[in-house]
């Protein structure tokens, strides 16, 4: 009962990291002329939780140390929830980019607290990382999928569907709220989970670890590469002659191929090591991929090999931290790191790709920059892959 409490409080948190950002995107012309917002502004809906995803992820170790793991959680997600239910009064283009910034500082905070979370919690944390990893793109799927059938169900209102997945957040908070609760003061920091909360025995992040270094690269890489498909696919599929509604459809693929892979993907990791193998395998299809988005080949083929990758490649970005410490406290500290450098690198991808884009006025030479990025990421596998798993001091 305590394992089913525990999948089912993780699986819920994990699905609240990503629809406040993908239930945008499907309505982002309904908001931008609702609320007159300029393209660079509506863009910033997107983008500003990501950057903040990048900036606030160190606080998650300060409000670790502080409040213990499941308590901070357990605000964050009470964050995420006014924020997301406040977009159902929003009627100027401040409000709304408002509730875009908090979401992103409780979506921030809780990443890296439940990689702790795991490490504290699970007898085989690499395999639970599956739950963790399948849930988010769940939750990413679900917002995109479901906003404008939401709007049109809410009497054409796009405030009232981008304003529903709170929703999500308050019954995963019924979840964390209770524990929370039960938890007395003078014993959080003898509870499974949580940190300590004062003192030398509070970690910082490993800024001068060597190692730490090249994890939070390969998070980096990794992300940039998810988040420049993420933005730009549809567009590369309408490039190659496809129509708006095709193209949206196999962006819906590549999101689809993601869920099963980074389910099965921790759990083969956890159950024939050698993960170097693994990673470069995963590398390999997301470098196919993007090869093959320049070659005259069906895209429903390309991204299934992108989707392969890119779902493999995020929940070993997400395991990796939690092999490679000894405990909770660290788990998160180490995570904190590679996601805060990872997602601020990560924030700049799809402005790269657009960048290039309009310079040379087509997508192959963006293609080809991201190809020498993955392979710049297989040379760093090599350096991160079958290495035994060792405490990352936090200096």
């Amino acid at each position: 009962m305590r394992f089913a409490f525990l999948i089912t409080a993780l699986f819920l948190a994990s699905l609240n990291l990503r629809p406040v950002i993908t239930s945008v995107s499907p309505l982002l012309g309904t908001i931008q002329e609702a609320l007159g917002m300029s393209g660079s502004s509506a863009s910033l809906l997107t983008s500003l939780p990501v950057l903040c995803m990048g900036f606030f992820a160190p606080a998650a170790v300060k409000l670790g140390n502080r409040w213990g793991i499941e308590r901070a959680i357990a605000y964050c997600l009470l964050l995420i929830g006014l924020a997301t239910a406040a977009r159902y009064f929003v009627t100027s283009e401040w409000l709304m980019l408002v509730t875009a910034f908090l979401a992103g500082i409780g979506i921030a905070i809780i990443g890296p607290l439940l990689s702790g979370f795991i490490k504290g919690n699970f007898a085989n944390p690499s395999a639970i990382v599956g739950v963790y990893s399948m849930a988010m793109v769940l939750g990413a799927a679900l917002g995109s999928a479901f906003s404008v059938p939401l709007q049109n169900a809410f009497n054409h209102s796009w405030q009232a569907s981008v304003a529903s997945w709170s929703v999500l957040a308050f019954l995963a908070l019924c979840f964390w709220w209770r524990p929370v609760r039960k938890i007395p003061k003078s014993s959080e920091s003898a509870v499974a989970g949580t940190l300590p909360k004062s003192g030398n025995s509070s970690l910082k992040l490993p800024l001068s670890n060597k190692r730490s270094w090249l994890l939070t690269c390969f998070f980096g890489l990794m992300a940039f590469i998810f988040y420049s498909l993420t933005a730009w696919l549809a567009p590369m599929v309408q490039a190659m002659g496809y129509g708006k509604q095709t193209a949206g459809m196999i962006l819906t693929l590549f999101t689809a191929v993601q869920m099963p892979v980074s389910l099965v993907i921790p759990i083969l990791v956890s159950r024939f090591q050698r993960r170097m193998l693994w990673l470069i395998g995963c590398s390999v299809m997301e470098l196919i991929g993007l090869i093959l988005l320049q070659l005259p080949v069906t895209p429903w083929l390309t991204c299934i090999f992108l989707g392969i990758g890119a779902g493999g490649l995020f929940p070993m970005a997400l395991m990796l931290p939690i092999d490679e410490t000894s405990n909770t406290e660290e788990a998160s500290a180490l995570s904190a790191m590679t996601q805060s450098g990872g997602y601020i690198f990560a924030a700049l991808g799809p402005f790269f790709v657009g960048f290039i884009h309009d310079y040379a006025g087509s997508f192959p030479p963006a293609l080809i920059g991201m190809s020498i990025l993955v392979a710049i990421m297989i040379l760093i596998q090599f350096k991160i892959g079958n290495k035994k798993p060792k405490l990352v001091q936090s200096d």
